[in-house]
């Protein structure tokens, strides 16, 4: 399965109209069409979710530059402009979201015959004896994880007392230091 081009040598401003809005090509040229691997959909989907952030971000600046018809005068060619501008975002919005339905709808078909594999199996993990016989099954495992629990207690119990006599140690030499400095002060 390879990526179709996204855009080359025949596609020029005018050749997108043999396409649907979301770029995808038409009943009329499905023969023609590669196959897209569900990879490279959603890499385009990604794409185009950006794109409709890019765009309503740019109607939400429009909307906060308009000028809010309170009585007062203002251009009409100005107000045309905008408005203008406004309805291409909204146009162009709508074209993303269609765009984003056929890919999601694509990749829904392309996962539809792939088996569901539970989340646990895609987890790597060492196995030990101990799971290589569950012939104990649930109580082995807890047994397992208490066990661990209470050693990991043990380290960070140890842990806290080597920090607490690495804060002995650094009192004690940062005092010797003080003490240092204090004599030599006093001998100049």
């Amino acid at each position: 399965m390879s990526t179709p081009p996204l855009s080359g040598p025949g596609m020029a401003a005018g050749g997108a109209a043999a396409q649907c809005p979301g770029g995808f090509p038409g009943p009329q040229t499905a023969s023609a069409a590669r196959e897209v691997n569900t990879a490279s959909l959603c890499r385009i989907g990604q794409e185009t979710v950006q794109d409709i952030v890019f765009r309503t971000m740019e109607i939400f600046q429009l909307l906060r530059n308009m000028q809010l018809p309170n009585g007062v005068t203002y251009h009409t060619t100005t107000y045309q402009d905008r408005l203008g501008k406004l309805q291409e975002h909204l146009r162009q919005l709508s074209i993303l979201f269609r765009k984003l339905r056929l890919v999601y709808d694509k990749c829904i078909e392309n996962c539809a015959g792939l088996d569901p594999v539970p989340v646990e199996q895609l987890i790597p993990y060492i196995e030990d004896d101990w799971s290589k016989h569950d012939d104990c099954g649930a109580s082995a495992q807890l047994h397992f994880a208490s066990e661990e629990k209470r050693e990991l207690l043990e380290v960070n119990k140890k842990l806290k007392q080597k920090n607490q006599q690495l804060k002995q140690i650094m009192d004690q030499l940062r005092n010797l230091i003080w003490d240092i400095n204090a004599m030599l002060a006093m001998r100049n």
